[in-house]
């Protein structure tokens, strides 16, 4: 199935071989599918976490207590609880969400938590690092940031009148949700401090997965933070991009394959791209899709990794079929 050789990433001088080192980034329903499926195949899976949700549960929390929006960190955790009763039983209950007619509707028990720990231990990370414990986490959860951001998104066409004019749209349910097509995006604030454990983790890592995710909004803001992206630049992991299996309604309207990996290019031009992974089935010019892949340097590999379902979900057990493949780690998939 796959066109890239990889060597085996945890493979040590002496020739024992130890779990491979990966960091996942992104945030939201794709890092989940990404983190359920990398989660089968090591126990050192780091994820990197987008913290610029300023919707919902997220929402409201950060704005009345001036917290991390806690929501993607949350789901991050709960795609890494095991497949036992234990951890069946604590996923469920950290995504389970509040119906009432008062104050409690919407949030949800893990957002609660994860704030709640951080205003007992004043530390975002040892906060998550305590939920971790709790659920049994097969892996660790890290915020890209230290701090929350707002994303800037230019927009062309929010007015279909004027398809050419250029609109500034602030905040991440803005973006995600705009009538226009998104070229660029910036951070406020402009230079946000990197998470040092995030940045370590990058540095440290033998490899690192781009995607898949809502491209503006959970993937690109990675890049704009100045610490984890020179961390990303020169780190000596491998790095995966995995593409989503369609564009996203309101963000990525009529992407192709290859215009992911030309916007990942020009929000992170001194980014090297070891691997692209995308679903075969919905590739309509492979050729295509692999010229773009050399030119910025990696090898494609072509997989069936979506639902069989017909929705654009990436199915847990393909997509860690096919890291296996890449990553060369040997284990054996499922628990």
């Amino acid at each position: 199935m796959s066109e890239a050789s990889a060597r085996p990433a945890g493979e040590t001088t002496d020739g024992d071989a130890s779990p491979p080192r990966v960091v996942a980034l992104g945030g939201g329903h794709g890092l989940y599918a990404s983190l359920s499926a990398l989660r089968r195949l090591t126990t050192d899976v780091t994820a990197i976490v987008t913290v610029a949700d300023d919707g919902g549960s997220s929402g409201r929390l950060r704005r009345e207590l001036g917290v991390l929006p806690p929501g993607d960190l949350r789901m991050a955790l709960a795609a890494l609880c095991g497949d036992d009763e234990w951890g069946h039983t604590w996923s469920e209950v950290i995504q389970h969400r509040f119906r009432s007619e008062g104050e409690l509707h919407g949030h949800t028990v893990g957002n609660l938590l994860i704030v709640a720990l951080w205003e007992l231990l004043g530390d975002p990370v040892a906060g998550l690092d305590w939920v971790g414990q709790l659920l049994g986490a097969h892996g660790r959860v890290l915020p890209m940031s230290s701090v929350p951001l707002d994303i800037v998104a230019e927009v062309a066409g929010v007015d279909p009148d004027r398809p050419h004019d250029v609109t500034t749209v602030r905040g991440q349910v803005a973006c995600a949700s705009t009538r226009g097509r998104v070229r660029s995006i910036s951070l406020i604030p402009e230079s946000p401090p990197a998470s040092t454990q995030a940045v370590k983790a990058v540095r440290e890592a033998d490899w690192v997965v781009f995607g898949p995710g809502s491209w503006f909004t959970s993937v690109l803001p990675h890049l704009l933070v100045p610490g984890l992206a020179e961390a990303l630049v020169t780190t000596t992991a491998r790095r995966m991009v995995a593409l989503n299996l369609s564009p996203q309604q309101g963000e990525t309207d009529g992407f192709r394959p290859e215009t992911y990996l030309d916007v990942l290019a020009a929000h992170a031009p001194g980014l090297g791209v070891d691997v692209v992974l995308a679903d075969r089935a919905v590739v309509d010019d492979h050729e295509r899709l692999r010229r773009t892949v050399k030119g910025i340097g990696g090898q494609l590999v072509l997989a069936d990794v979506g639902s069989d379902d017909g929705s654009p979900h990436h199915d847990p057990d393909r997509l860690a079929a096919a890291y296996d493949d890449i990553i060369g780690t040997g284990v054996r998939r499922g628990r």
